[in-house]
């Protein structure tokens, strides 16, 4: 193996690539460029003000990633989660009216199972934009914390589809999500 350069340059690019990167029946990765741009056709509205772009998607795991984003003060919804979730601010401010911490840039949030919140956005001189790897289903809670819906991969996927349909960029741009 080569050893660093004294001067700290890419002392790899020496190195051989691997040749058989995937084993065999694996899917291929995701790369997704540009998914900070503001071009609005790939969030998907959650509510009035906040949109959600979809980066995967997994039907056999429940699971997705995304980036959340609200350009003005918003609200997503009160829900519940019976799973874990992973947050990581990109940029803006957020918070959960339930807790005493508003997320700025670079923070890590780690929601743990069992928790119920109101996810709201607030005024910022950027968008609030918030990567999220969630494990669902989300249950939406009335303003008494009492269940009136649920949300999971499957009815991400489709709301997916229909506003990708709509917006002009076809459903099949949200397949190559699928993982």
């Amino acid at each position: 193996m080569a050893s660093p350069e004294p001067n700290g340059g890419e002392f790899w690019r020496d190195l051989k690539p691997l040749q058989n990167v995937f084993r065999a029946d694996a899917a291929p990765e995701i790369f997704l460029p540009d998914t900070l741009d503001d071009d609005e056709r790939y969030f998907i509205p959650l509510s009035e003000t906040v949109g959600s772009r979809p980066l995967w998607i997994s039907l056999t795991q429940n699971r997705w990633a995304d980036v959340l984003m609200a350009k003005q003060a918003g609200l997503v919804n009160r829900h519940y989660h019976p799973h874990q979730v992973f947050g990581y601010t990109l940029s803006g401010k957020w918070s959960y009216l339930e807790h005493d911490w508003v997320a700025t840039r670079g923070c890590f949030v780690y929601e743990t199972p069992g928790e119920a919140h109101t996810l709201v956005a607030h005024e910022s001189d950027e968008p609030m934009r918030v990567h999220f790897n969630v494990t669902g289903p989300l249950i939406w809670l009335d303003e008494d914390g009492q269940p009136n819906g649920t949300f999971d991969a499957y009815d991400y996927l489709e709301l997916a589809r229909a506003h990708y349909e709509a917006v002009g960029l076809g459903a099949e741009a949200v397949e190559k999500l699928l993982r």
